[in-house]
């Protein structure tokens, strides 16, 4: 008995849809990373106390950060500022024009 690793066994609307979830995925994880960088310079403001002083404390930093990045996430998922939803939209344009 051969067993074939071709994944065109699959049906067609099945591996469209696997590539499709993975290109949304793509495009949340990169409109993220964008919100990210938009939102550090919040992330180094004043303290919940109001103290102007620059903490030297890592475990603050890292935890913030951590704080950014879900924020970020959330965002994107959420619609964010539609950049995802262009990324998507343009890349499967595209994939159709080339495949015509």
């Amino acid at each position: 008995m051969k067993i074939s690793a071709d994944v065109t066994s699959q049906p067609a609307t099945a591996v469209e849809g696997q590539k499709q979830a993975k290109l949304v995925d793509a495009a949340q994880q990169f409109e993220a990373a964008m919100l990210q960088e938009l939102l550090k310079p919040m992330q180094h403001g004043q303290s919940s106390w109001g103290a102007e002083e620059k903490s030297d404390d890592t475990a603050s930093d890292t935890i913030s950060s951590f704080g950014t990045e879900a924020i970020a996430k959330a965002i994107s998922k959420g619609g964010g500022f539609g950049i995802a939803k262009q990324i998507v939209s343009k890349v499967t344009l595209q994939h159709q024009r080339n495949s015509e």
